[in-house]
Parts: C-alpha cells; structure tokens; sequence
C-alpha cells in the first residue's frame, strides 16, 4: 500500500493568489486575499484551494470571507480523469441544495473563462467541519471518527444515507437535470453510466497495458444485469470521505466530478464498497477496523426508511462500485510512475491495490463478508 499522496498539483500558489485577486477585483470593489493554501489531505480529482478574502463592503467598512476554488488540475499534473466540468459541479449543488435540502457550501461565483487562471473555476463559502480520514483511511484508528462511540458511527451512517435520500428524491426526467445527462450511448442511464466506464478505461489503458480482471468485470455486469428501476440524480463520488460532519452530521456535501443520472443502487454500491475497500485494508494489516459500518442490510434498510424504495441487486452495484475503483487506481498508479513515486508492476492486475477483492467477487466467495 502506498503511503504517500501522490501529486496533485504544480501550480504557484504566489501566482494563483494574485490571479484569484485580480479576477475577484471584476466581482467586487477593492479585494485582498490572503492565507492561500491547498489542503494536504486534497482530493486525486479538482484541485482544492482554501483563502480568506476581504473587500469594500459599500458602508464603510470590510466583509469578511472565508472561501474554497474549486479548479480542474494543472495538464502538467497527468489528472485522474478525461474531462472535468466545473459548471457541471457547481449547477449540481445548486440543483440538490436548492431543489431538495441538501447541505452543500453556499456557492459564490462560477466562472467559465479559462483567461484567468488557466481554466474555468468556480468559488463557495468555507464550511468549518471534520472528514473522515482518506490517509491513513479511517477504519485504520486513531482518529476522530473511528474513535468515536458506535452510536456516533451510527448516527454518521443514518444521517448520510438520508442525504442520498434527498439527492435521489430528484427524478433523471425532470428537465431542470438536463445537465447531468451521461453523453455515452445507450438507452437507459445505467447503460450509459457503464459505457462511459469502458470509454474511461480505454483512456486509461491507452498505453497497452490491459488489465484481464477489468475486462472481466465489465463481461461479470453484462451477464449479471439487472432490472433496472427509474433513473434519479445520481451523487456519483457518494462516499463519507465527500462529507464534512458537524456532531456526526452531513453539514456539507462535496465533490460532485461524477454526478449524473443513474439508478439509486449506483450511490448505494458505491457508498457500501468505498467504506469495504478502507475495511478490507484494515483486516489485511491485521487491524479489526469497523466491520459493523456501512453494512449493506443495515444501509438498505436505512434508505428504505428514508424513501420507501427498496433497494435491490446490490451485488451489482458494489461489484461495478469495485470496477469503477479498479479504473480509477490503475490511472492513479501510472501517474504515481510518471511522477516517480512508484514502478509499473509486470502484473497489469496489481495496478490497483483491491485486485483481489474483485477477483472474490467475480468468483463469488466475497459475499459473504458482507453478511450480517
């Protein structure tokens, strides 16, 4: 397992703070940022910028702000994904803040011409609260999360379920979701969710290195596809690493890069696994983790609560959740080569850390990890 973050960024952040300066001087009268700094625990996908902002407030005096820009990565930086949407990312926070109550950071400006800092950008309001650890993943210990009392944890689960409760409450056929249309072929969303996953992959083994198991996976769904039921905005990155909590509740929800519209299952799968993934690193280094979060009866019955849908072929979903995260670290990994921080392994299947849990879902002896 690797220890260290890979690169995410090559910017000067002396520069990017007179950019961002100059560009707030169009918004506002008489800026002034300061305290710029990138968060060492930022994301592998948009770049992540904190600062403080000041300017004329028309009566005399200075307001005060403390704001997030959000930025596509630096090209010299080889990023995770083919294209990032920034208008994308801020209209779909506006649409599940605005539409269905969902906390997100206010939202301050979007900008679309890329003349001013290099690409388009978007800036929000700072919201003060804590995530649960990427590095070292939580379930490792030794944090606040994970230390917290099961009650916590569980109220943590509950309360994030039921923000994927309200962003799903949001039909894929309202027209105001337009937008979020996955622009892959294929006559349903899911359809088209997994043929932009095998556009993803091509991107990514466009070097020639293939991976036999990835391959698999993508025959494993086609023989294994479900009914599925109707398409509703979709969060896409719906993980607790995507959450800021205040008292073990959601008081803001971020990252938005794979929003769209896709089956309920889709968040669900992914939510369930991502925390699997921490789990099963966990168990692997011989720590005991947190093996009674984010279990998948318990996840289900909690959005069934909340929604009155019952959800179904989960295995589906947590199986393409594997998949999805598999393409993912493989483009993770040949970054962290061209940058040095790691070497290309001669099994293509080693490009991502889990190959041999999605090699026991395939094969179908995984499942019963995840029984009560």
């Amino acid at each position: 397992m690797a220890e260290d973050r890979p690169q995410t960024s090559t910017r000067d952040h002396g520069v990017l703070r007179e950019q961002l300066e100059g560009w707030l001087a169009r918004q506002v009268r008489d800026p002034v940022v300061s305290d710029l700094v990138v968060p060492p625990a930022n994301g592998m996908s948009s770049e992540t910028v904190l600062f403080d902002a000041s300017w004329d407030d028309g009566e005399g005096g200075r307001h005060e702000q403390s704001c997030v820009v959000r930025i596509p990565p630096d090209l010299s930086a080889e990023p995770v994904f083919r294209t990032y949407d920034m208008e994308l990312q801020y209209r779909a926070m506006q649409l599940v803040g605005e539409r269905a109550g969902v906390p997100v950071p206010g939202l301050l400006w979007l900008e679309n011409d890329a003349s001013y800092l290099g690409e388009p950008f978007f800036v929000m309001e700072r919201v003060d609260g804590l995530v649960p650890p990427d590095l070292m993943p939580y379930p490792f210990g030794d944090n606040w999360f994970h230390d917290a009392d099961p009650v916590d944890h569980q109220t943590l689960e509950r309360s994030t379920v039921e923000v994927l409760a309200r962003i799903h409450s949001i039909p894929a056929d309202d027209p105001d979701t337009a937008f979020l249309a996955i622009d892959a072929p294929g006559d349903t969303a899911l359809r088209r969710h997994v043929n932009d996953q095998r556009a993803f992959y091509e991107w990514v083994s466009a070097d020639g290195i293939r991976s036999p198991l990835i391959e698999r996976a993508f025959d494993w769904l086609e023989a294994n596809w479900p009914d599925e039921g109707p398409a509703v905005v979709s969060w896409g990155d719906a993980r607790i690493g995507n959450v800021m909590y205040r008292n073990f509740e959601p008081v803001a929800v971020l990252d938005w890069e794979m929003a769209g519209h896709a089956p309920r299952e889709l968040d669900l799968g992914w939510m369930i696994y991502l925390h699997r993934f921490f789990q099963d690193l966990a168990e692997q280094y011989g720590m005991p983790g947190m093996p009674n979060f984010m279990r998948v009866d318990e996840v289900a019955a909690a959005y069934e609560k909340a929604t009155g849908y019952t959800p179904v072929d989960l295995r589906f979903h947590i199986l393409n959740a594997a998949l999805r995260h598999a393409i993912v670290m493989s483009r993770i990994t040949r970054r962290q080569v061209l940058f040095g921080e790691a070497v290309m392994p001669d099994d293509p299947d080693h490009t991502f850390i889990h190959h041999a849990t999605l090699a026991e879902m395939l094969d179908g002896t995984y499942w019963s990890r995840l029984e009560p």
